[in-house]
């Protein structure tokens, strides 16, 4: 075969894959390609590998669910959750990769790349661990709050944004809008760690309408998910008349928090500048989700 024809075959090849990634992109976009179970199932899918740390006692304490970005749980998830002990809170790490074995075998680097789990699909793991927790009896279900590192943050906005829209999270049936806005009800604060805020995040369009505290704590190096993007969503929502705080990190990259990544990782860990979003996420905690006066 001559070489001119080996390079035409090889660019209609590429040209098929690079179609097939953007077709499953807008698939998952859609929610075409999600995987629809009621709460009850969906629960019994995620309960067993939820990890609770917690304060001595018996509580209730002031709760907040964590999400980990797309390459599962890591070490991040502990000093997260070794703070929130510290200051009083109960924490619960929610592992959405381990049950549907995306951990194993490299499959976490699909939805890195968006063709896997979106976080309108995601959102509902973010629902329906809230609504698990809430039944905890540890927790002080009207003190609850949400922290999500990159697509665990998009994931959480993609859950407000399509409650706002009457929408129920694409990995969920059976549900009504109605009973969504009941469950986010008891969130009294946002924390999104360098989320991805790019065209696929949901709140670019419709912001939300929960009038939940929102921090963002952003790497201005971050190259995955730029803070530009963010910045756009937060300005939007103050405008809206939420109460957002952003806070950057400067000369670091996204994952800045995270020390355990993969091989070849170009990420970086930055120790000072975890120190520095723990506790300043610790001080909004205090403020946003202190005590109601008739508690």
């Amino acid at each position: 075969m001559k070489p001119r024809y080996l390079f035409i075959g090889a660019g209609a090849l590429v040209a098929v894959l690079l179609l097939a990634l953007l077709g499953n992109t807008v698939a998952g976009y859609l929610g075409w390609t999600a995987q629809r179970l009621t709460r009850a199932e969906l629960s019994a899918m995620l309960s067993p590998h939820y990890t609770v740390h917690k304060p001595e006692g018996a509580g209730p304490f002031p709760t907040a669910l964590l999400y980990s970005g797309c390459d599962g749980v890591r070490d991040n998830m502990d000093r997260w959750a070794d703070m929130l002990v510290h200051n009083g809170w109960a924490a619960i790490v929610v592992d959405s990769h381990t049950p549907r074995e995306y951990a194993a075998n490299e499959w976490w680097r699909l939805i890195c790349t968006g063709q896997l789990l979106t976080g309108a699909e995601r959102a509902g793991d973010v629902l329906v661990s809230l609504a698990d927790a809430q039944a905890m009896d540890f927790v002080d279900s009207k003190r609850m709050a949400l922290i999500g590192m990159s697509h665990g943050g998009w994931s959480i906005m993609d859950l407000f944004a399509l409650s706002t829209s009457g929408r129920v999270p694409f990995n969920l049936r059976g549900v009504s809008s109605a009973s969504v806005s009941e469950t986010l009800a008891s969130v009294r604060a946002l924390i999104l760690v360098y989320p991805w805020c790019g065209l696929s995040n949901r709140a670019r369009q419709s912001g939300w309408s929960h009038p939940a505290p929102t921090l963002f704590l952003l790497a201005s190096d971050d190259i995955i998910a730029p803070s530009s993007e963010c910045v756009e969503i937060a300005s939007d929502l103050k405008a809206g008349g939420h109460t957002v705080e952003t806070q950057f990190f400067s000369g670091v990259t996204h994952g800045f928090d995270q020390s355990n990544r993969s091989y070849l990782s170009p990420l970086e860990f930055d120790a000072a500048a975890t120190a520095t979003a723990l506790r300043t996420a610790a001080n909004f905690l205090a403020e946003q989700a202190a005590p109601a006066p008739d508690s």
